[in-house]
């Protein structure tokens, strides 16, 4: 098979340019789900497939696929691709570089002249971050149909607003059917986000395997009070409850080394005065494991201590679950097809579990997947100081053109 480069200058400046979509402050980017700028993000990306020669589909969830046609077109494609969407103090890298990662390559495949046997794709899956609409990874969740499409459209952000009316609103709610259609494989490059290959000096990450999540809201619910007259010993602080909980959260995290990670990382208090005792509480927790039953038990520890809190302190609570996605494990092809392209380009490499979730957990349901890890810097994203070198996200790129090019033409 011919080993051949992508042009890492111009993956670069795609990245720099989608940058500017967004672009904070602080050097990083703010580009919500399904915003004016998500759709800026969108029509950019549609614009650059089109000029390199791809026709685009785009699906009920807003999900686009660029294709460029194979040998023989009848065959299921080769997609690669990641999202758009950032957190609100998010990078220049995170999503989007799997994003542009596979038009490079189909624009690499351009330059040098090559047909694929079967269609090569690169994709965009909406809201994967979960941040302005929870849970995370919703629309390549309903293509896997992991959730109903009715669920997926009717996803709210704190202002009422839905996944179904935004995307109307911003003219990607496409007419294809959300999933249902087969893929060859499906190859997601993405930064790191932690500090394991830059730590250890290697290049990339061969991913084998996806940590398990658990998302939950909690709410909750004492009475307001002066802060004055009220006695302490008279009071229902629904924030006090909420205290003990996340220290406990932090706790359970720490008791479950290594590879347990468990985060509080939104909380809303009412009525938010600073001479009112808080009425009620509304917060996140955020719990990983690559074991299920570590998993299990680090829910079933967060359920006995919330409980225990609300009788003690008089308060009532709600407790959901919103979000479960079990530990995932990647297709052994697959995952051997980037092993082994980053060995045929000389490069240092290490199987890795990725400690965050990816469009690819849900993907794997339906579709031989595996992933592309390459190094961010200090392990930092989800931070607008993310950042990443261009000759290792060309070397990502490199090892994902080779690892399509094998499943495409086997």
């Amino acid at each position: 098979m011919k080993k051949m480069n992508v042009n890492q200058q111009r993956l670069w400046d795609s990245l720099m340019d989608m940058g500017k979509i967004g672009a904070t402050e602080k050097g990083g980017v703010c580009r919500l789900a399904l915003t004016d700028l998500d759709k800026q993000g969108r029509d950019l990306f549609v614009r650059w497939c089109r000029e390199a020669g791809c026709s685009i589909r785009i699906d009920r969830m807003g999900n686009i696929f660029a294709r460029r046609p194979g040998q023989d077109d009848s065959l299921p494609p080769v997609v690669m691709g990641s999202h758009l969407d950032t957190q609100p103090t998010g990078g220049k890298f995170d999503g989007i570089y799997g994003v542009l990662a596979g038009l490079e390559v189909i624009r690499s495949l351009n330059d040098h002249g090559i047909e694929t046997r079967a269609p090569v794709e690169a994709s965009v899956w909406t809201n994967e971050e979960g941040s302005r609409f929870p849970p995370a990874m919703v629309a390549s969740g309903v293509f896997a149909g992991v959730f109903d499409l009715e669920y997926g459209l009717s996803r709210a952000d704190l202002d009422g607003k839905t996944m179904g009316e935004e995307l109307e609103r911003i003219g990607y709610a496409g007419p294809d059917e959300v999933g249902g259609r087969p893929f060859k494989a499906f190859f997601e490059a993405h930064i790191e986000q932690g500090p394991i290959l830059e730590d250890e000096g290697k290049q990339i990450g061969v991913v084998t395997d996806a940590q398990g999540q658990r998302w939950y809201e909690i709410t909750l619910t004492g009475q307001e009070s002066h802060a004055g007259p009220t006695p302490m010993a008279r009071r229902r602080d629904a924030l006090v409850g909420a205290a003990r909980i996340v220290d406990r959260v932090n706790r359970i995290g720490l008791d479950n080394q290594p590879n347990a990670c468990a985060t509080v990382g939104l909380m809303q208090v009412f009525p938010n005065s600073r001479n009112v005792i808080p009425g009620q509480v509304f917060f996140t927790v955020d719990f990983r494991h690559p074991d299920a039953g570590v998993l299990a038990k680090m829910d079933q520890a967060l359920r006995e201590v919330s409980a225990a809190v609300a009788e003690e302190l008089g308060l009532e609570m709600k407790f959901e679950q919103i979000w479960h996605s079990p530990p995932v494990p990647f297709d052994r092809d697959c995952v051997d097809s980037v092993r082994n392209a980053a060995e045929s380009f000389g490069y240092s490499h290490r199987d890795i579990v990725s400690g965050a979730g990816h469009d690819a957990c849900y993907i794997a349901r339906v579709a031989p997947t595996s992933m592309v890890f390459v190094p961010c810097e200090n392990g930092i994203s989800h931070n607008e100081a993310e950042n990443a070198d261009p000759a290792d996200l060309a070397a990502g790129c490199n090892v994902l053109l080779q690892a399509v090019l094998e499943r495409a033409n086997d």
